[in-house]
């Protein structure tokens, strides 16, 4: 069983041949969780990720683009500072 070192400011070096079995990359993300005496870390999707992939595909659906949603963001924020502050 490999075993690693905590360095300066908690960090810990994960082995080369266990991150390739689990596919982590450079910016791959883990969730901590603490079990009694032991740490257990899993790999984690970002959320964002997901979301982002469901609203590209939802717009797709739509036949929205993004310059769209820019435009109407416009003319909301301009109805918003209307409403709010009388300009």
């Amino acid at each position: 069983m490999p075993s690693v070192k905590v360095r300066g400011r908690g960090q810990v070096t994960i082995p080369a041949s266990i991150r390739k079995e689990l596919d982590l990359g450079d910016d791959a993300t883990l969730s901590v969780v603490k079990v009694g005496d032991v740490l257990v870390l899993t790999p984690r999707k970002l959320i964002g990720d997901a979301v982002a992939k469901k609203a590209a595909r939802a717009m797709k659906k739509a036949g929205l683009r993004l310059e769209d949603l820019l435009t109407d963001l416009d003319k909301q924020r301009d109805r918003y500072n209307r409403e709010r502050y009388g300009s």
